[in-house]
């Protein structure tokens, strides 16, 4: 919203009004507005979560600490959604595709994850909203963003195509010449994405519909679109699952989220894209705004999430960070590192699905179920041996960190 008032101000010549138009600038006000919002009123909120008794009920499952934090305010998650909604609404341009997906998904998850901790809290029921509900609404989600981006005239990537000499001559298009050859660049729709370690370092969904031929690219969408569904479902979940330690899953999103603005940056910026060789992405720049804000709100409300917690972000922070990680990933076409980058997310769900799998098999073929784990997510298996959250928590986020530069890494190393 302030973005266009410096606009305005901009073309009428006011002092000053025109450096509003950086993203540089406009990140930097957004991330101090979103960690002065979860700092400074996050404890207000925690408090009137206390007074409405709005407290997480604990399931004694034997580990050490865990009865101490029953009782502790949950929902925090809404300080997470108001940090990162209120700078994005006064910085960012809300006419760019690209933000109003994130607030979509933002806001779409968010109430989700609300109506969860909800039933919890208020209905007193354990299980909360029922698991399809869930799985519906990020396939919901999932299917909008989806078909958003590949049908979007504004969604569009840069692209170079070797032409002759002639052809420079005839084309209306900006032509660059690289070592005596001619290229013309264009912006066109594609589904083409960003693939680690591969020397082309480009991946296009319609490859996997090859066997289609020529009608490859018409078909092409449907496979993207399930495969955003797939993304934002198994990251958002991931997320959630990963919540279970004090600040675990807080700490790996703010490392998360700035890897995420920095690829945003990159992929927007003309020069810096052609000189890492990597997609040009027209408009994406904007996203570091929404980065920004994202990190401002998950490293403040780290502030109170930290051990001891003060408060929990509960589902409605924790499938919100996840499908925001998914759904950023994937509009900048970084969907593939998820693997690598949402490292500690992945394991955590493969520790579940493993030690379900295993105890359903071995208890059907023993008589008695076995467990890989003492416990899962996996940060409970090593709460289990022994092992004090704090050190849980820091090894996890020092592994996130590695992850991080690992991805960062793989724009060179192909």
């Amino acid at each position: 919203m302030l973005y266009y008032l410096f606009e305005y101000l901009d073309k009428l010549d006011f002092p000053g009004a025109g450096v509003f138009q950086y993203i540089s600038f406009r990140s930097a006000i957004a991330v101090i507005t979103s960690l002065s919002i979860s700092m400074l009123f996050g404890k207000s909120i925690i408090r009137v979560l206390q007074r409405r008794q709005i407290g997480e009920t604990v399931r004694d499952l034997g580990l050490h600490g865990q009865m101490e934090k029953s009782g502790t305010p949950t929902m925090g998650g809404l300080i997470i959604l108001a940090s990162i909604l209120i700078p994005t609404l006064l910085f960012g341009d809300l006419t760019n595709v690209y933000i109003q997906l994130m607030l979509l998904t933002t806001l779409w998850l968010g109430l989700i994850g609300f109506l969860d901790d909800y039933i919890k809290v208020y209905k007193k029921n354990k299980q909360g909203l029922a698991g399809k509900f869930k799985v519906m609404g990020q396939i919901g989600l999932g299917l909008m963003v989806g078909i958003v981006l590949y049908f979007s005239h504004d969604v569009t990537i840069r692209e170079k195509q070797r032409i002759s000499v002639m052809q420079a001559v005839e084309t209306k298009a900006p032509v660059v010449v690289e070592n005596g050859k001619y290229y013309k660049v264009e912006d066109t729709k594609s589904t083409l994405t960003t693939i680690p370690f591969l020397k082309n370092n480009e991946f296009d969904y319609a490859w996997l519909v090859w066997f289609m031929k020529d009608k490859a690219s018409k078909y092409a969408w449907i496979v993207f679109v399930l495969a955003v569904i797939f993304i934002v479902t198994a990251v958002s979940n991931g997320a959630n699952m990963t919540d279970g330690l004090d600040g675990l899953a807080t700490g790996l999103a703010a490392i998360i989220g700035t890897i995420l603005g920095v690829l945003a940056y990159v992929s927007g910026n003309t020069i810096i894209a052609d000189y890492l060789n990597i997609m040009y992405i027209p408009h994406i720049g904007e996203l570091v705004i929404y980065a920004s804000a994202f990190i401002g709100a998950t490293v403040g409300f780290l502030w109170y999430n930290s051990y001891p917690a003060q408060v929990f972000m509960g589902d409605t922070g924790s499938l919100s960070i996840g499908g925001i990680i998914a759904v950023f990933a994937i509009i900048i076409r970084k969907e593939l590192l998820i693997p690598i980058l949402c490292g500690i997310f992945l394991v955590e769900s493969l520790s579940v699905m493993m030690q379900v799998s295993w105890f359903k098999y071995t208890r059907k073929k023993y008589g008695e179920g076995r467990r890989i784990f003492r416990m899962s997510p996996l940060h409970h298996h090593y709460q289990m041996k022994g092992y004090p959250e704090p050190k849980i928590v820091t090894r996890f986020w020092i592994i996130g960190i590695l992850l991080a530069v690992i991805t960062i890494v793989t724009l060179k190393i192909r």
